[in-house]
């Protein structure tokens, strides 16, 4: 029996966090500062992209879909005349690694990480590569052996499958890259402050966004429509049924198992604060920290 969606969305709930140590961690930034990366941005685009090669602007814009084409460009290709794309690769994995390590402490001993990757592993390596380029361009790296390692490319595989899928869902639902985080802002009541620093979204760009969805007939004044409401609700479905398909590859007890395990792990990672409790992305992590 294939695993219904909201299991999908409860696995990237405890999954994100521990990928999500490469943005934003101390030992990921240094690293890849240390290769010769300048600048948060730099290190973000040059390390995300890394698997894609040494690629240019307008395919990362293209790809990542809710950053503008402007601070690509920034980053991209210049990064590549700093450090290598392997450079960037080894990086953000030791990097991350290296977070996972500081986190997880004395809480999660050598056999959860190891198995917790095995299971992790099975379920990201199943998803459907079609029409998934980031997931794609990331399983095609080597899988690592030493299991944190295993652990975090697992979960940064199953996050650009799904995040492949998001795209996929938005593009279909009529909603462009920078209209999403409006759309999500008006569905959250998260404020467009935290876009403007997260997105660089100035107050024209946000009002062009606002008045885009108006004439769609997906916001007014008071908010989202009713219209509004159902495509929102569309595309999170949609996603959540599009990361699906790998859960199959592992039987009801292990799913039960590999949940067990990766709920302290992802404690672990909350409160070791180095990362955001709430995402401009949807993720509430405040849930998982109380959990």
């Amino acid at each position: 029996m294939t695993p219904q969606p909201n299991v999908a969305r409860d696995l990237w709930t405890l999954v994100e966090p521990i990928h999500a140590v490469t943005y934003f961690a101390p030992e990921p930034l240094s690293a890849l500062g240390a290769a010769g990366f300048r600048g948060f941005w730099m290190g973000y685009f040059a390390g995300r992209a890394a698997p894609l090669g040494q690629v240019g602007p307008e395919v990362v814009h293209a790809l990542f879909h809710n950053f503008t084409r402007g601070r690509v460009a920034r980053a991209l290709p210049d990064a590549w005349s700093h450090a290598s794309p392997e450079a960037a690769l080894a990086a953000r994995l030791d990097g991350s690694v290296a977070a996972l390590r500081r986190s997880f402490g004395d809480r999660t001993g050598a056999s959860q990480i190891e198995r917790a990757a095995e299971l992790l592993s099975r379920v990201a390596v199943a998803q459907p590569p079609e029409g998934r380029a980031l997931y794609a361009a990331n399983r095609s790296l080597e899988e690592p052996t030493q299991p944190l390692a295993r652990l975090w490319h697992a979960a940064t595989l199953l996050r650009e499958h799904r995040g492949d899928g998001h795209v996929a869902a938005l593009v279909v639902a009529g909603i462009g890259g920078r209209e999403s985080h409006v759309l999500h802002a008006l569905s959250s009541g998260t404020p467009p402050e935290v876009y403007s620093r997260a997105r660089e979204f100035s107050e024209d760009e946000w009002a062009a966004c606002l008045e885009s969805l108006r004439v769609k007939g997906l916001a007014n004044s008071d908010g989202l429509t009713g219209e509004g409401i159902r495509v929102k609700q569309v595309v999170e479905d949609r996603t959540d049924a599009l990361a699906s398909e790998g859960l199959a590859s592992l039987s009801a007890t292990e799913l039960d198992e590999l949940f067990l395990l990766l709920r302290p792990m992802t404690r672990a990672v909350v409160d070791a604060g180095d990362i955001p409790l709430k995402s401009p992305m949807g993720l509430d992590l405040s849930v998982v920290a109380t959990a």
